[in-house]
C-alpha cells in the first residue's frame, strides 16, 4: 500500500482531509509531513500554492504527497482576503472580526470558499489536481459553534446556515473541500500502480 504524504499543519484542515482519504478501497496509507518540513507558499493562485507545496514535500521525503489550498474570496473586497485567508490576522476571532470590519456597510456581500487540491509524484511532478467551489455569503455576525477559519461568518443560503452551524457530514458534502475532493477521489485508486 503506497503512502501518501498529507502536506499541511492546520490541524482543521487535516481533520476535514482525513475524513476524505481513510477509506481503505482507496489503497493509500496516509501520513502526516513531519512538523519541521515547512513550505513556502509563493504562488499567485490557489493552485499554484498547493501544486508547489504537494511538489515539494514529495521531493523532499521520496514519498507521494498530496496538498491542498483554499480560502475565502469575498466579491466587495476584490478577492480578499483570498490566499491571504490563513494570515488576515494572528487567530480566527480577529479574522473575522477584521472581515465584519471591512464589510460594514457593504450590501455586496456575497463570498466564494475555494479548495485546491494536487497530489505529487515521489518524485515533485504533478500527478492530478482538482479545484472545488463553495458560493455563499458573509453574515454580519458569527453564527454557530463548528468549524474553524471563518465558517462561522459563512453563510450558505441553499442550507439556510454557516459552515460553523452544518452538521459535519452535510459540510462534508457540500463544502469547497468536500467538492474537490469529490472530483479526486474516482482517480486516486489509480495514481498508485505502476
Amino acid at each position: 500500500m503506497p503512502l501518501l504524504v498529507v502536506a499541511t499543519g492546520n490541524p482543521g484542515k487535516l481533520k476535514e482531509m482525513q475524513a476524505y482519504l481513510t477509506d481503505p478501497a482507496l489503497g493509500w496509507q496516509l501520513v502526516l509531513k513531519p512538523e519541521e518540513l515547512d513550505i513556502e507558499e509563493t504562488g499567485q493562485t490557489f493552485m499554484e500554492n498547493a501544486c508547489l507545496k504537494a511538489s515539494q514535500v514529495a521531493i523532499a521525503l521520496g514519498e507521494w504527497a498530496i496538498a491542498d489550498d483554499s480560502g475565502l474570496a469575498i466579491d466587495a473586497l476584490g478577492g480578499a482576503p483570498g490566499l491571504y485567508s490563513a494570515r488576515y490576522a494572528p487567530t480566527d476571532a480577529l479574522r473575522i472580526e477584521r472581515v465584519l470590519q471591512e464589510l460594514e456597510g457593504v450590501t455586496n456581500r456575497q463570498a466564494q470558499f475555494i479548495c485546491a487540491v494536487a497530489i505529487a509524484r515521489p518524485d515533485g511532478a504533478i500527478a492530478l489536481q482538482t479545484e472545488g467551489v463553495c458560493h455563499g455569503e458573509i453574515l454580519t455576525a458569527a453564527q454557530g459553534e463548528g468549524g474553524f477559519g471563518y465558517d462561522p461568518i459563512f453563510y450558505v443560503p441553499q442550507q439556510q446556515m454557516t459552515f460553523a452551524e452544518m452538521p459535519a457530514s452535510v459540510k462534508h458534502e457540500i463544502s469547497h473541500r468536500g467538492l474537490a475532493f469529490q472530483a479526486l477521489l474516482p482517480q486516486l485508486p489509480t495514481l498508485g500502480q505502476g
